[in-house]
């Protein structure tokens, strides 16, 4: 049962299931979790929150935080309760530059098991669901440990390796939005195969439609819009093949006012999961370079992204997208309150708008100065970010280096 109360009656054991403020600017990446940290206690009471809305079923009530009762039974009463509910399995936390190193050969293996289903794809074969299921689970162990290394480390990719590499950091990204909204494991992995497998199809389209660098004709674009069917058809009698993702791959281009293909679905008849394959898909394919056109910065792809999400998206499913990659995206050219500009390395674990950032040029003075790490969340009130920049008006190239140390 679902129950709105004060903050101030929050207690350990509880499951919070909505904030009672602005998304963007409340505290917490999730709004969704359960309350078994002391940190994330002490931060909600000090937070300008003032109600929350809590889940019975899966914590404890209101009521049944009775006088005496301490914080060890709660959190007792919390562990047993845990040990009964299908949870994350544990793994331990990495920090961004490890993960990052990790990830790159993730990514590389990634790029070559991929390479080779789409092939056989191409040429009429079987498409081994079972390796790229144990591709998931690698890509799902990565997510979990650091979600933003592999993440961001995808969006790196030339435009030659596009079709591939857009396959891996799909899947990445619904694994995190999955654990966003906090669905279980199982449908976790289920997103990350959809993602994995969502553009199948393409395998269909002839090559010098696919990579063409100019703009398409409407035949050229009918034919690149078969690619969904195209996808669902090649996956349909696959016994490993969920509907789920059969859903994924043959609607993640419909759009939520009816205007996308290939049935013109809208509002709700758009599954949860094809809503969070078309969120996916736009992202990486909008700041990845393409054959035919330049990729968009990460914050600025968000800043678009907003523009369109009326029509486009489902609003409650590209918030939850905008918490699991942040409003400053990891590679982000920000400009902070002091004049300096930087560029996003790592995401806070308390607010969207306090990410790390590294300083490495003066926009005051227009001259490089001494790279600087800022923990934004720690300089509340004394530095800031002011606004989002484009490395092309600045001139930057091999921004990324700076993020991800390669």
């Amino acid at each position: 049962m679902l129950k709105r109360i004060a903050v101030k009656d929050v207690r350990m054991g509880m499951f919070i299931t909505e904030l009672c403020g602005s998304w963007m600017e409340h505290p917490f990446f999730k709004t969704k979790f359960l309350l078994e940290d002391k940190q994330d206690l002490d931060s909600l009471l000090k937070s300008g929150i003032k109600e929350v809305w809590i889940n019975t079923t899966k914590g404890l009530d209101a009521d049944e935080i009775v006088p005496g009762k301490t914080l060890s039974d709660i959190e007792l009463e919390t562990e047993l309760m845990l040990r009964d509910t299908l949870r994350v399995k544990s793994t331990e936390k990495t920090s961004m530059d490890d993960e990052v190193r990790i990830a790159q050969k993730i990514c590389s293996k990634s790029k070559a098991a991929v390479i080779s289903m789409f092939n056989d794809a191409r040429m009429g074969n079987a498409i081994e669901v079972a390796q790229a299921k144990e591709l998931v689970e690698e890509i799902s162990e990565s997510v979990l440990r650091q979600p933003h290394a592999l993440i961001s480390l995808a969006r790196l990719k030339n435009a030659d390796e596009y079709t591939y590499m857009h396959s891996v950091a799909v899947c990445a990204l619904m694994i995190a939005l999955a654990r966003q909204l906090n669905l279980d494991e199982e449908l976790v992995r289920e997103s990350g195969l959809a993602g994995l497998l969502h553009d199948l199809g393409k395998m269909g389209i002839p090559n010098k439609i696919l990579n063409k660098p100019g703009k398409l004709t409407d035949d050229e674009f009918n034919t690149i819009k078969s690619h969904p069917e195209i996808g669902a058809n090649i996956l349909m009698d696959n016994p490993l093949v969920s509907a789920m993702v059969l859903d994924v791959v043959l609607h993640h281009h419909e759009k939520v006012d009816g205007s996308g293909y290939p049935h013109k679905l809208a509002g709700d008849t758009i599954s949860l999961f094809a809503k969070m394959g078309a969120v996916c898909d736009v992202y990486d394919a909008i700041t990845s370079n393409r054959p035919y056109k330049k990729g968009w910065s990460p914050a600025e792809s968000i800043r678009k992204m907003a523009e369109w999400s009326k029509g486009h998206f489902d609003e409650a499913v590209f918030q939850a997208f905008v918490k699991t990659v942040g409003i400053y995206p990891t590679g982000s050219l920000v400009r902070l309150e002091s004049g300096r500009l930087g560029v996003v390395t790592e995401q806070s674990e308390t607010s969207l708008l306090t990410p790390k950032v590294k300083v490495f040029f003066s926009a005051k003075l227009k001259t490089p100065i001494l790279q600087e790490t800022l923990d934004l969340a720690k300089l509340i009130g004394k530095e800031k970010i002011i606004g989002r920049e484009s490395p092309d008006d600045w001139g930057f190239r091999n921004l990324d280096e700076l993020w991800s140390g390669l």
